[in-house]
């Protein structure tokens, strides 16, 4: 008899501590999740060999900071290719002026003879047919001026409209010359890297990923009850293990709160309310290097 009051006795020392621990664990915070961040994942933009890529994971990259280079021989030697082919269709354009400048040479030598011949028949010295067949001639030259300057002109805006295509294709060859060149996209650190230096890559293919891990966003969830009692802009506490069982206490703010509920996650919740429904909230943090991805964090409002 004394046995089994000895057992019931430290049966009820031991777990007593354990449901007072519960309690108070359940009560202290108002909402848990886990820490993630704005993740990027930089693919590349153009197909071939990646002469140059230096990036290792953990590395802490700048915006706009240059990080690899796609192999551009062949863009370039296209380009110089266009360029000499605009170059032999521009040396046939016709020179309008050069060409015409013997036609209105005619022209002024008609309309001279022209005068002449009007200032002979008022003196009666020559005949009215001879002005008729001036005036012919410089209608004539006139017609064949205009006709060619037409032809001229088609001729040069035909050719100018295939350098106008050529001059096209440059630009998207440049274009594709600048998407050759992998610029790191935000302030970060490199989370994972998916190729290596000398490989071949092609258009789409991811390269690497980056986060700005100095602000992480904890998600958390609220039940309906706890909905009412929050609002965006809102600072909290949260706290983040540790270890050697404590916690350290940082400050939040909430900047988004869903406006769908859902079950509760099955990570941070008891099989009996995973059945409840919640609401998702985002809580920024400023990260002092103590936050990781994936790591538990716990708001109180």
């Amino acid at each position: 008899m004394k046995t089994k009051f000895k057992r019931w006795i430290f049966t009820l020392l031991v777990f007593i501590p354990l449901f007072v621990a519960c309690s108070n664990g359940n009560n202290e915070f108002d909402a848990t999740g886990t820490f993630e961040s704005e993740e990027i994942i930089v693919s590349s933009e153009a197909a071939g060999k990646l002469i140059e890529f230096n990036i290792e994971e953990g590395m802490l990259l700048q915006e706009n900071q240059t990080v690899g280079l796609i192999d551009t021989v062949q863009l370039h030697l296209k380009k110089k290719q266009l360029q000499a082919t605009i170059r032999a269709v521009l040396s046939k354009l016709p020179d309008i002026e050069t060409q015409l400048a013997a036609i209105q040479e005619q022209i002024k030598t008609a309309e001279t003879e022209k005068k002449r011949i009007e200032n002979l028949v008022k003196s009666n010295a020559a005949s009215t047919k001879q002005l008729d067949d001036i005036n012919a001639q410089l209608e004539l030259l006139n017609k064949q001026y205009d006709a060619s300057k037409s032809n001229l002109s088609i001729t040069k805006q035909g050719l100018q409209s295939e350098t106008y295509t050529l001059q096209v294709q440059i630009e998207q060859i440049e274009d594709q010359v600048k998407k050759s060149v992998v610029v790191n996209p935000i302030n970060g650190t490199v989370l994972a890297r998916y190729a290596k230096q000398y490989e071949v890559t092609t258009t789409g293919k991811a390269l690497y990923k980056v986060a700005d891990l100095s602000v992480m966003t904890l998600r958390a969830y609220v039940d309906g009850d706890q909905l009412g009692k929050i609002k965006l802009g809102q600072n909290v506490k949260v706290f983040i293990d540790k270890g050697e069982g404590e916690q350290k206490e940082m400050s939040g703010e909430i900047y988004w709160i869903s406006s769908k509920a859902e079950f509760t996650p099955k990570t941070i919740q008891t099989k009996d309310e995973r059945a409840n429904l919640v609401y998702a909230i985002k809580v920024r943090v400023k990260n002092d290097s103590y936050v990781k991805i994936g790591m538990y964090g716990e708001v109180k409002f």
